[in-house]
C-alpha cells in the first residue's frame, strides 16, 4: 500500500496530541506501520501545533512536505488555511468551524480573516467543515473537540468502528471514556 499523509493542524491546548495519538493507535491495530511526529510551535502560549501521521505498509519518515497530505485535520479555520498548500491537489480537509484569534489579532495588530471556509473551496480544496465545538458541549465538554473531530475523519477510512472505541479506551483516562464515546459518536454521526 502507498503510504498515506495526514496533518494534524491547531492550536495549543486543543487536544491535538491525543488526536494523534488515537489515530495512530487506530492504524497500528489494522496493521498498518505508522509514523507520528509532533511539531510544536508556541503551543504553550496559543500558537500553531502540526502532527504528521504516516501510514502504508513500510513508512520511512514521519515528515510531509509540501503538497503530500491526503487528508488536513483541522481544529481551527485559519490553521485549515495555514496548511493549506501542503494539501495535495486531491486531498481533503475536515475541519472545526471555530475561529481562535492568535496573537496579532488579539493585540489589535490584524484582523482575523473573513470566509475561509470558502476561500479554501475556491482554491480547490475539498473542505467538509463542521461545528465541533457544539457537538462536543453536546457530549458534555467543549474540551471534547478533538474525538468528535475523529469521530468525523473516520468516514474517511474503511476501518472497523470497534478499531476506534479500542484505541479511545486504551488512551483515554476512564473517568473521561463516556464523555468521548459520545463525542466521537456525534463527530461519526454528524
Amino acid at each position: 500500500m502507498k503510504t498515506k499523509n495526514i496533518m494534524i493542524v491547531g492550536v495549543g491546548g486543543q487536544g491535538s496530541l491525543l488526536a494523534s495519538k488515537l489515530l495512530g493507535q487506530v492504524l497500528l491495530s489494522q496493521g498498518y506501520d505508522v509514523k507520528v511526529s509532533e511539531v510544536h510551535g508556541m503551543s504553550q502560549r496559543g500558537g500553531s501545533v502540526v502532527t504528521y501521521v504516516r501510514y502504508g505498509d513500510k513508512v520511512y519518515s514521519p515528515v510531509i512536505d509540501k503538497g503530500e497530505a491526503d487528508l488536513i485535520v483541522s481544529f481551527e479555520q485559519l490553521e485549515a488555511a495555514r496548511w493549506l498548500p501542503y494539501l495535495r491537489p486531491d486531498g481533503q480537509i475536515v475541519t472545526n468551524t471555530q475561529a481562535i484569534d492568535p496573537m496579532p489579532v488579539v493585540t489589535g495588530k490584524a484582523v482575523y480573516p473573513e470566509g475561509l471556509i470558502d476561500k479554501m473551496k475556491a482554491a480547490g480544496a475539498r473542505v467538509d467543515a463542521l461545528d465541533c465545538v457544539t457537538l462536543a458541549r453536546q457530549a458534555g465538554s467543549a474540551k471534547a473537540v478533538n474525538v468528535v473531530l475523529l469521530g468525523k475523519l473516520s468516514h474517511y477510512f474503511d476501518l472497523p468502528e470497534s478499531a476506534w472505541q479500542e484505541a479511545l479506551t486504551a488512551l483515554v483516562p476512564p473517568k473521561f471514556l463516556d464523555l468521548n464515546r459520545k463525542a466521537f459518536a456525534l463527530g461519526r454521526d454528524a
